[in-house]
């Protein structure tokens, strides 16, 4: 599959990835019966993990949306920035971030120091993907979907320079 300018190849198919998703959401839908969760997307990625997610609980929830950005084309920047910025009405609350792809963590380490300002009660992190061999900052990952190689990853809202969201499957780039 062609993305921009680099050929892509399916490396999780859209079958796995909503057996993943399904899980986790159980998951985390039996250890916060009952606790009043506050969900927050880091987007623009984990948008589609999201709303699948999201579908799989059996409560009624508080959703939110918190937006940071480090990578262009298919480099980490090295710097962070606000785009969308951590609701105030997290205080004394549980949130859940909902994130598709921890990779270095440098992302996930500063959201995670912004976020503690507001107060919740707890913090709670749901990856669906993450690169253990480049993770580099010591960010812990609560409820983990599955562990990738160090890849480029495109498709179920991860993307190359704003391409390839959209696909329901995992594609990889040497």
């Amino acid at each position: 599959m062609l993305v921009k300018d680099r050929d892509f190849k399916e490396f999780v198919s859209a079958d796995e990835i909503q057996t993943i998703v399904k899980r986790l959401a159980a998951k985390v839908d039996s250890d916060f019966e009952g606790k009043n969760p506050y969900y927050l997307v880091m987007m623009n990625g984990a948008f589609i993990f999201a709303a699948d997610f999201v579908r799989y609980l059996n409560h009624s929830i508080t959703l939110g949306c918190v937006k940071y950005t480090s990578y262009e084309g298919m480099h980490s920047t090295g710097s962070i920035t606000p785009v969308l910025p951590i609701p105030t009405n997290v205080k004394d609350r549980n949130v859940v971030l909902l994130e598709d792809m921890v990779d270095t963590g440098q992302t996930m380490e500063f959201f995670l120091k912004e976020i503690a300002k507001f107060q919740p009660k707890s913090v709670t992190v749901v990856s669906l993907f993450s690169k253990p061999d480049v993770l580099n900052n010591r960010v812990k990952i609560d409820y983990l979907g599955m562990s990738l190689p160090n890849k480029f990853v495109v498709g179920y809202g991860l993307d190359y320079d704003g391409c390839g969201r959209n696909f329901p499957a995992l594609y990889y780039t040497e």
